[in-house]
């Protein structure tokens, strides 16, 4: 079903020997070409003390960026609701909308500190789907509760003995004032300007079953699960947002999008060189490290790797989808079959810009034959 849209998910690399203003132009770029190229949908997602990655506030770059395009769709992937207020996101959005109407994907995502809370019964797998997409085995974040980093990040992007809001609530929330019928407990109003009114679309982002998927079936919002982040519980993740699906006036049926990491070039040997930093890329993320600046394949090669590397990174490397844009297609045809996508988002890291523009660029005019 190869038909379906193609959007982008962008984390604003910034690759070694580089800064973060190069980064930023270059993701401005990438948005003005894939626009050309026939992507639906561009993201910003947000992370923070990572020295590789610049994309530390999705809607200051959606500002910059919108004002760079005119057709595609722009959106937050996701914005982190736990160090934030429903009203600074309305307004936020809210202020962008003002001068781009009708392009903003709000998208929304958890951001506690804690791990997800599971309610789906959706029962794990683990291997291969009967079209041969690979489900990994689960990976725990144990070993990183409690470490010092993830603690400061948390320290520094709250205000002191500030408690996140209950995340379901804290939605409804930013529904209300989106749609101006925001009353508080004590039925006072509150009316977002700008904001109220704004003509965004409102996603919710999630990694499992949970507490995401059932605030976006519960809300009937549109719902983007992630397969490049947590691959081994993309079905729990979908199949749990559509048993929670309630009709809505935005919605009558879910609507799916699933992220994937791809690394598209002129055939698999020279895709897979490209792709060759994206291991030592995530092991930085997952030793809370921080994301190093994406290395060079020979940078990469050279860096120290054991086995218990190999075996923290296995299930992102085993399903990054990389090669020609046959071979890739190939993937993400499986992947939407395997979970039902309505919508796939590409996100791609290489060292060279020009090998990442040319990626999306093959990529979507082998979708755009089949």
């Amino acid at each position: 079903m190869s038909g379906i849209p193609l959007g982008v998910l962008d984390l604003v690399p910034v690759s070694s020997g580089s800064t973060a203003a190069e980064a930023l132009h270059h993701s401005v770029d990438l948005a003005r070409q894939t626009e050309a190229f026939g992507y639906a949908r561009y993201w910003f997602a947000e992370h923070h003390l990572n020295p590789g990655v610049a994309g530390t506030s999705p809607a200051v770059v959606l500002a910059l960026t919108a004002s760079e395009t005119s057709t595609i769709r722009l959106g937050s992937g996701a914005v982190q609701l736990g160090h934030r207020t429903a009203l600074s996101t309305v307004e936020e959005f809210g202020l962008i909308d003002a001068l781009h109407p009708g392009r903003l994907d709000l998208g929304l995502g958890r951001s506690a500190g804690g791990p997800p809370q599971r309610t789906s019964q959706v029962p794990p797998f683990e291997g291969y789907t009967t079209n041969g997409l690979r489900i990994p085995a689960r990976f725990s974040f144990a070993h990183l509760l409690g470490h010092p980093r993830v603690a400061l990040q948390q320290r520094l992007l709250n205000l002191p003995g500030a408690q996140p809001q209950d995340y379901a609530e804290q939605v409804d929330d930013v529904l209300a004032l989106l749609r101006g019928d925001y009353r508080s407990p004590e039925g006072v109003a509150a009316h977002a300007v700008p904001g109220e009114g704004a003509d965004v679309q409102v996603w919710i982002l999630g990694s499992s079953g949970g507490v995401s998927a059932e605030t976006a079936g519960r809300n009937g919002l549109r719902f983007a699960a992630n397969y490049h982040v947590s691959p081994a519980s993309v079905l729990e993740a979908a199949e749990g947002y559509r048993a929670a699906f309630k009709p809505s006036a935005e919605l009558d049926r879910p609507y799916v999008t699933v992220s994937a990491d791809v690394v598209v070039a002129e055939d698999d040997a020279t895709a897979r060189e490209l792709a060759t930093g994206y291991a030592p890329w995530v092991r930085s993320i997952r030793t809370a490290e921080g994301a190093i600046p994406f290395p060079t394949p020979a940078e990469a090669r050279a860096l120290p790797w054991t086995e218990a590397d190999r075996e923290l990174v296995a299930d992102r490397v085993d399903t990054q989808f990389v090669g020609s844009a046959r071979t890739v297609a190939d993937h993400l045809d499986r992947l939407q079959e395997a979970t039902g996508a309505d919508e796939l988002l590409i996100t791609t890291i290489t060292h060279d810009h020009t090998d990442r523009v040319r990626s999306y660029r093959l990529l979507a005019e082998e979708w755009q034959r089949r």
